[in-house]
């Protein structure tokens, strides 16, 4: 955190939610830490955690009712050691919940200075635009940012959140951006004896599914001599709307090397390559997102 820092990175995101046990809130008690060493680390960051996600067994423990929300804030302020979140995000959407309570609940931690601005992760452009017009009849700014899962093998939000984000002007930061590290170089690294993953589970699905394009992808960067994981990362950049990628280094070299990313330009005829091979998400021809809905 402080090489990132050194680099100019300032945002950092997670989650009360991450780490071993459930309600521990493992990775704030982290960052919390790491802020109280002083040095101007809290100033420089800008921090985002959220909420939603089941902390406890009882009713109120997950959600975004007014009482967990209120509750989730509370405890999240005290394991990160700060007076203030910068960006509180809300984990996925709750259909239980009104929006005039999940806003209200917002509205008043806004009030209280413990927040500074709201955004979502995982949300349908339709919750996306819901959340923006109930925000607005209670005068109220709503939605910042949007976290989605986005890469060359998952587009699927370029079909409405994508559109939607742009529409209302949030901004989307992609989780993700290599597919579980599918698209940072596996089988390089798998002739290398270096590939990190076990090859199990839903990271072995998804290169089992989209092995020939992986191989051909790898031959692409190759070819324009850079990184897997660079391109993916600066093919991201390069999409319209998008702010910034959510990169999870293992290590402070990951962290330099990818920063790689900022200084790669991807032309026209390599985006058109990606096309091909990680074909966008179009359910009535080629036409872009929304308008592939259209007729």
């Amino acid at each position: 955190m402080d090489r990132a820092h050194q680099h100019g990175i300032n945002f950092f995101d997670t989650a009360n939610v991450y780490g071993a046990q459930q309600g521990e809130g493992a990775t704030e008690h982290i960052l919390g830490r790491w802020f109280a060493q002083g040095g101007g680390r809290r100033d420089k960051t800008v921090l985002a955690t959220k909420v939603y996600l089941p902390t406890g067994d009882w009713p109120n423990d997950n959600g975004l009712s007014a009482l967990h929300i209120r509750r989730a804030c509370e405890a999240s302020l005290k394991r990160l050691q700060t007076d203030y979140i910068d960006l509180y995000q809300m984990h996925h959407i709750d259909r239980g919940t009104p929006w005039d309570e999940i806003w209200e609940a917002f509205g008043a931690l806004h009030q209280q200075g413990k927040v500074l601005y709201f955004g979502s992760s995982n949300f349908a452009g339709w919750h996306i635009a819901q959340a923006q017009e109930a925000a607005r009849s209670r005068h109220f700014l709503g939605l910042v940012s949007e976290q989605s899962i986005y890469n060359l093998m998952s587009r699927w939000v370029e079909l409405e959140v994508l559109p939607a984000a742009r529409h209302y002007g949030v901004g989307v930061i992609p989780w993700s951006p290599l597919h579980g590290g599918v698209l940072s170089g596996v089988l390089r690294k798998q002739r290398a004896g270096v590939a990190a993953r076990s090859g199990s589970g839903l990271w072995a699905a998804a290169f089992a599914e989209h092995r020939e394009s992986v191989e051909a992808y790898e031959k692409l960067c190759a070819e324009i001599g850079e990184d897997p994981a660079h391109v993916g990362l600066a093919w991201l950049l390069a999409q319209d709307g998008v702010t910034g990628p959510i990169v999870g280094p293992r290590t402070a070299e990951q962290l330099d090397g990818s920063l790689r990313a900022l200084q790669i330009t991807l032309d026209d005829g390599t985006l058109a390559k990606l096309d091909e091979l990680f074909p966008p998400p179009a359910p009535n021809g080629a036409k872009p997102a929304p308008e592939a809905y259209a007729w």
